[in-house]
């Protein structure tokens, strides 16, 4: 019951530092059934590289890992990153519409996604702690 809630992907150690685990993804049977396949970027090809912050030295490079991300986790992200700057621009546009000419309003709806997307950037340090990606053994 457990496997419901979580999505794995296989792949292998390609690379460890002191504070870091870079692991390439293998091809994902699960992705062929998977209903936000089109919006997920693991399953569009083979060769992708995923950087954990793991400091667990028991990891040896070439070693076949799987990754893990609850599901639950996949949907905020998908909120802070797609929904969320929607609905604030669709609400920028709306507000602005009343006050301005309707080209001024349409450019800043589109203007007001930088300040967002720079806040994102700099809350790194934040996500990278809300959406930790669990590295296990095979």
């Amino acid at each position: 019951m457990k496997d419901n809630y979580e999505i794995k992907h296989e792949g292998y150690i390609s690379k460890i530092t002191s504070q870091t685990i870079t692991v390439s993804l293998k091809g994902n049977v699960n992705c062929d059934g998977c209903k936000a396949q089109s919006a997920c970027g693991v399953s569009d090809s083979n060769d992708k590289e995923i950087e954990i912050f793991e400091t667990n030295s028991s990891f040896k490079l070439n070693e076949s890992v799987e990754l893990v991300l609850k599901k639950q986790l996949g949907l905020k992200a998908v909120f802070w990153a797609y929904v969320f700057p929607f609905i604030l621009m669709l609400l920028v546009l709306i507000i602005a519409s009343g006050f301005l000419k309707e080209w001024m309003a349409g450019l800043l709806s589109l203007l007001v996604l930088l300040p967002y997307y720079l806040i994102i950037y700099k809350l790194n340090s934040f996500f990278e702690k809300v959406f930790k990606i669990e590295i296990l053994k095979i």
